[in-house]
């Protein structure tokens, strides 16, 4: 992130410092975006000081705490120039430099990195802790609006040849939602926002979390606009090399998640799905694997 909201004041200001406050200080200047997207704790053990010097540094530079300080880079994070158009011109140029074929490269090794992060402790008991709130709803609701639609969708067909359980919030017409009409507390509406961050998605969660229904979200920030009415929350990166952000981490979530579902007792899943193929094999919805085309 160029824009740091407190760059002039800290260069001004760091002579002064204590050696613990430049430590802290150091880490505000050279990681902007962590500073507005981790919490404090995090931060203080990626600069190597205690928490505690992080407020001190709030308040050395003028401020009632480092909450204060963090919403300053939060709200610079939203200013940015995040367009569509400028991060397409930002790649036509590095493409332009690297070619085709290192920048695909370059960009399958990052989703490659950033999918294998998703196996960090922390998201894992998070993905559990998803899973367990996900088979004990009777309903589960999933909406999922632009980029993120296809993520629900994949969900919502896995899990909907287990039964009827999943009811994704998607249809013509506009009335997606009206399947919330019969949504009863304790039912799970399990979503996916990611920035910049729909804001009919913020919308339903707070309708549904009125509703008492259980939420459940796969989102990228800790502090994304739906973080303080989830339930549970997985944080996914999103983050890309191109003009477009990627949700292929958030596919894989999704499709663990669906497939944790498939295997818990619960679900009846053997049952269940012989009686799905032996709806697709009445269908012939697939061609047989002996099957010959003729001319």
């Amino acid at each position: 992130m160029g824009n740091n909201p407190l760059h002039e004041d800290i260069i001004a200001r760091f002579p002064d410092m204590p050696p613990q406050l430049q430590a802290a200080a150091r880490f505000v200047l050279d990681n902007p975006r962590d500073v507005a997207l981790l919490s404090m704790r995090d931060q203080a053990r990626l600069a190597g000081i205690a928490p505690a010097t992080m407020t001190r540094l709030a308040k050395f530079l003028g401020m009632s705490g480092y909450d204060e300080l963090r919403a300053l880079f939060h709200d610079a994070i939203r200013a940015e120039d995040n367009s569509f158009a400028e991060r397409a011109r930002q790649q036509i140029q590095n493409q332009a430099l690297e070619g085709d074929v290192a920048l695909a490269s370059r960009m399958f090794a990052k989703l490659a990195d950033q999918i294998e992060g998703l196996s960090r402790l922390e998201v894992l008991q998070s993905v559990a802790q998803a899973a367990d709130m996900l088979a004990g709803a009777r309903r589960i609701y999933g909406l999922g609006r632009r980029s993120c639609h296809p993520v629900l969708w994949q969900f919502n067909y896995m899990i909907s040849l287990l039964g009827e359980r999943a009811i994704l919030l998607d249809a013509p017409g506009g009335t997606g939602t009206d399947g919330l009409a019969h949504a009863q507390p304790g039912d799970v509406l399990f979503v996916m926002t990611i920035n910049p961050y729909a804001r009919e998605t913020l919308e339903i969660c707070e309708y549904a979390h009125a509703r008492g229904l259980k939420i459940v979200a796969i989102t990228d920030s800790e502090v994304a606009p739906v973080r303080e009415i989830v339930d549970v929350a997985i944080i996914v990166p999103t983050d890309s090399l191109t003009f477009f952000h990627v949700v292929t981490p958030g596919f894989a979530l999704a499709e663990v998640l669906a497939s944790m579902l498939a295997g818990r007792a619960e679900m009846n899943a053997p049952e269940v799905l012989g009686e799905t193929d032996t709806h697709l094999r009445r269908l012939d919805t697939y061609v047989a694997p002996s099957r010959r085309r003729r001319d």
